[in-house]
């Protein structure tokens, strides 16, 4: 039987040329007659294009995986896809025992993430498509890794433009609610079931440590979380504080501490603005400051707004540098671009009057790939910045 195939219209198909696998509704010139899952793609006359996942209620109506027509979507192919991404993060095992195993269209799997946590995997599956094909991720998911357990963090808003449930679901054998994450040296405990994300903000891991082994002095972690900044600049600072607006994160964020043996480290329970703003009127200095809020911008209507939010963050945080201090600030908006970022924190350094010099900038690591020709694929921003004054 003839497998269902989509139709592009020209600008769908010269979207797929250029590298990017999406094609909108707004470019389906004719659409299959099946459910969601796996379809043939061509152009409108008649050259084929590859196979894609097909989401009829999305907008984002197919995201192409191969440009092999010749392709086989089956058990073996998901195997062989999955094994690829996990050689790419082979490095990753020598510092770390939790990674990004599959990051969407950075892996060439659209709308697929799993995570690993010491012996246990998380995974999202994102659209219809995968949806359709979970019995298969499961499957090679198991046969590659063994896990004790797979948890489905199903929790995410874009499956309700799918058409999707929203929930959290035990896939395979069981997932604790807490898991130790041993990241270069520092441990602290991830939560699967509850936590932000997967259960932790593994795409900082690198700039944790290369903030960690530059810090000295005060240092002072903001949009600290469970403290997972905190806890690598304890490592050469004489003290440090976590900020955050949430006390419950605060509790874990002392809890890492003491599993670390770290005496150094204050929580204090508050709003970011705020508490950067009451410091410096109280004349407060810091030595290294870490910036990391959630994305500001949840998309492109909100830009303005995150864009004036980044700015007063940057600002309060380099009136708080000590002269030779550094700080390192971070943008998780996808909306907020590079170019975006960088003039916010000029601007902001230009009202601080103090010679803000650049150190150094950073996207994402190893197991969160950035395609260049998808942009959606990337979003992590950071750069460093050393206070000249002195």
């Amino acid at each position: 039987m003839p497998s269902p195939t989509a139709i592009v219209s020209s600008r769908g198909a010269k979207r797929l040329a250029a590298g990017h696998p999406w094609v909108f509704r707004s470019d389906l010139a004719s659409a299959p007659d099946a459910p969601p899952g796996v379809v043939r793609v061509a152009d409108a006359r008649g050259h084929a294009l590859g196979w894609a996942w097909w989401s009829p209620a999305s907008e984002i109506v197919l995201r192409r995986v191969t440009r092999d027509a010749n392709a086989t979507i089956d058990g073996a192919w998901w195997h062989g896809r999955l094994r690829r991404a996990a050689e790419r993060r082979a490095p990753l095992g020598a510092v770390t025992n939790a990674c990004r195993i599959v990051h969407g269209e950075g892996d060439g799997l659209p709308a697929l993430v799993v995570d690993r946590y010491d012996e246990w995997l998380v995974v999202q599956l994102l659209s219809a498509a995968v949806e359709a094909q979970r019995a298969l991720i499961i499957d090679a998911l198991r046969e590659l890794f063994a896990p004790a357990g797979i948890l489905a963090r199903n929790d995410a808003p874009v499956r309700a433009r799918e058409g999707l449930a929203r929930d959290v679901e035990l896939l395979d054998g069981a997932v604790p609610e807490a898991v130790e994450v041993n990241e270069h040296g520092v441990r602290y405990l991830a939560a699967p079931w509850t936590g932000q994300k997967t259960g932790a903000f593994l795409d900082q891991r690198e700039n944790r440590v290369m903030l960690g082994a530059l810090a000295r002095g005060r240092a002072l972690d903001v949009f600290s979380y469970h403290g997972s900044f905190a806890l690598h600049l304890a490592r050469g600072a004489a003290s440090v504080t976590a900020v955050d607006a949430s006390a419950q994160a605060l509790e874990r964020a002392q809890a890492n501490a003491a599993r670390n043996g770290i005496g150094t480290l204050s929580c204090v329970e508050a709003d970011a603005f705020d508490y950067l703003r009451d410091a410096a009127a109280r004349g407060e200095q810091f030595d290294v400051i870490a910036l990391d809020p959630p994305a500001l911008a949840k998309n492109r209507g909100s830009v303005a707004g995150a864009l004036r939010g980044y700015k007063e963050l940057n600002l309060r945080a380099m009136r708080l540098l000590a002269p030779g201090g550094l700080l390192f600030t971070a943008s998780c908006s996808y909306h907020v671009t590079k170019p975006m970022f960088l003039d916010v924190v000029r601007e902001a350094a230009a009202d601080s009057h103090r010679p803000m010099i650049l150190r150094g900038m950073t996207g994402q690591p190893l197991d969160h790939p950035e395609v260049v020709t998808i942009p959606e694929s990337g979003y992590l921003k950071g750069v460093l910045l050393e206070n000249g004054d002195g």
